[in-house]
């Protein structure tokens, strides 16, 4: 057999696994899609039920609702003002040559 006929053959071959392979990954990716939904949709059942208690929590504890969320807002507020605070200081520094 010449090297020409044994080149063409291997392609083949190879095309047919590749094809394959191809194959395999796509229902793959498919089943691990499914899987991530029915994981999201798990995820956000659980969400409302968090948040029907947060509200029935609320509304049965406004003061004390009312504190968590100034205290959460500080917190944010903070963590912001030391973001920007930190990225102001890193456009100010001057930059290092080599």
């Amino acid at each position: 057999m010449d090297t020409k006929k044994k080149a063409t053959q291997i392609a083949k071959v190879a095309k047919k696994h590749v094809a394959q392979a191809r194959t395999a990954a796509e229902k793959e990716a498919q089943k691990m899609a499914k899987a991530a939904e029915r994981e999201m949709n798990k995820v956000k059942k659980q969400l409302a039920q968090v948040e029907k208690k947060a509200v029935a929590y609320a509304k049965k504890n406004p003061e004390k609702a009312a504190a968590v969320a100034a205290g959460v807002g500080a917190a944010l507020g903070a963590v912001v003002a030391a973001l920007a605070v930190n990225a102001t200081k890193k456009k100010a520094a001057p930059k290092k040559k080599k």
